[in-house]
């Protein structure tokens, strides 16, 4: 039986959880691929750092670059992280024609361009499929499952950490600020946990996502990206009397745009932001630390992939399944199958936020007193922005009371030029909160 020798660059919790579930079931890829794996080097920090599995003495080095330079070695897996060093490793590995797979979504966002550019200049692969939402493998579907098909919609529950936190203040009601300091606790988010709650781990995610689905690679500076810690309990409450569940959402979709109109087909929204989904919706139901991806093809139809999105488990799911398809070309001879980007989508762009058409949320702070909704109304009336429903709890003349409205579709530079003047009202106390409300049409 043929052999592919393996290398791999880091060996914490998802490296010894690839290690682990390589010996658990190596034997079963081999007879199902006719091709056996067989790990040669595994790089790490120091050989007696915790990790969750054992990995063999023999195999470990802390000297990355005896992994990159071994000559048996065909496929490297980086699972380093970060935006630097391991950066380095790649293009190195690439420069050697070295098959790459690793799990890094932040150097792919930060440099993806530079990534696949040296793939293509070796005739090197380059694998990601851990990047993005651990074991669902969501990239070689959109790759290679649906390459018949546009996309006119993905919608993405993407990030664990912040999944947990909203679900768990929708069932008990609880703070933002308490359910943070509990998810630390039990290790379910970071500490500081900025790179999640802020949204930008969804961020990375959701720009791979759209750069594999619409051809060309959007700049994640032009990702419009707002995090979580703005949400309430009181927004959870009303959300919930609306119909609503509130959930982080990385969105790439064709867009209504009146710049857009046209060529609809190369301008997309790329967006990460709290959303008012419809409690009806089937990503309403995907709670904890579960991911989800809701894909729309324009022959496929609605899809749905749903399952852990992290962990050491999930992720080493992800990464062997790259692994089997590089050993397979490797076996068969076989380049690049289908490239993930092509020259027909190169004018591509990011339509600015402000140009974004949605459905909206507001909640506002005011002093319960005679004609002040009228005020509120005739400002949003004079942007065209529609009102379509109003819940005012009742309250006592003169003190402050929420004031809670659902507007219809309007775009976001009015609505933004409208909450400002609306914030300057001397009845509106603090700054408004604003959600999009996506209805999935």
């Amino acid at each position: 039986m043929q052999q592919v020798n393996l290398g791999m660059i880091g060996g914490g919790t998802v490296g010894s959880g690839v290690y682990h579930a390589w010996a658990q079931n190596g034997d079963l890829m081999a007879a199902r691929l006719g091709v056996e794996l067989a790990f040669r080097k595994i790089a790490v920090k120091a050989f007696d750092e915790p990790r969750p599995y054992p990995i063999p003495q023999s195999l470990m080095t802390t000297d990355w670059q005896e992994v990159v330079n071994d000559p048996q070695i065909q496929v490297v897996i980086e699972l380093v992280g970060g935006t630097g060093i391991a950066k380095t490793m790649i293009l190195a590995a690439l420069a050697q024609r070295k098959t790459v797979v690793t799990a890094n979504k932040a150097l792919l966002s930060a440099h993806g361009p530079e990534l696949f550019a040296e793939a293509a200049k070796s005739g090197a692969n380059l694998y990601y499929e851990a990047s993005v939402c651990g074991g669902i493998p969501i990239i070689k579907s959109l790759r290679e499952g649906f390459v018949a098909n546009q996309f006119p919609a993905i919608y993405g529950i993407v990030n664990g950490t912040c999944n947990y936190i909203l679900t768990r203040m929708k069932h008990e009601g609880a703070d933002f600020a308490d359910v943070l300091a509990d998810a630390q606790k039990q290790g379910y988010a970071e500490t500081p946990p900025d790179l999640d709650i802020d949204g930008k781990d969804a961020q990375h995610k959701i720009g791979i996502l759209a750069s594999l689905a619409h051809g060309f690679w959007v700049d994640h500076h032009a990702i419009h990206t707002e995090g979580i810690r703005d949400v309430s309990k009181l927004d959870m409450q009303f959300a919930g009397q609306l119909g609503y569940t509130i959930k982080l959402l990385g969105i790439a979709k064709q867009a209504a745009s009146k710049s857009a109109i046209g060529n609809r087909k190369s301008a997309i929204q790329v967006s990460v932001y709290p959303t008012l989904i419809p409690n009806a919706h089937v990503l309403a139901s995907v709670n904890g630390v579960f991911n989800a991806c809701f894909v729309r093809g324009d022959v496929v139809g609605d899809t749905l992939f749903y399952g852990r999105g992290a962990g050491k488990d999930a992720t080493a799911s992800a990464v062997l399944s790259d692994v089997v398809d590089a050993a397979l070309d490797l076996k068969l001879g076989g380049k690049v199958r289908v490239p993930p980007f092509v020259a027909h989508a190169k004018n591509g762009r990011v339509l600015p936020m402000d140009e974004i058409v949605s459905r909206y949320y507001v909640r506002l702070s005011v002093v319960d007193k005679p004609g002040v909704l009228a005020k509120i109304s005739a400002i949003f009336a004079a942007a065209k922005i529609g009102i379509s429903s109003v819940i005012q709890p009742e309250g006592h003349e003169g003190e402050s009371v929420p004031l809670i409205m659902m507007l219809h579709d309007a775009p976001n530079a009015a609505m933004r030029k409208a909450l400002a003047k609306i914030s300057k009202l001397p009845f509106v106390k603090g700054k408004p909160v604003m959600f999009r409300v996506e209805s999935f049409e």
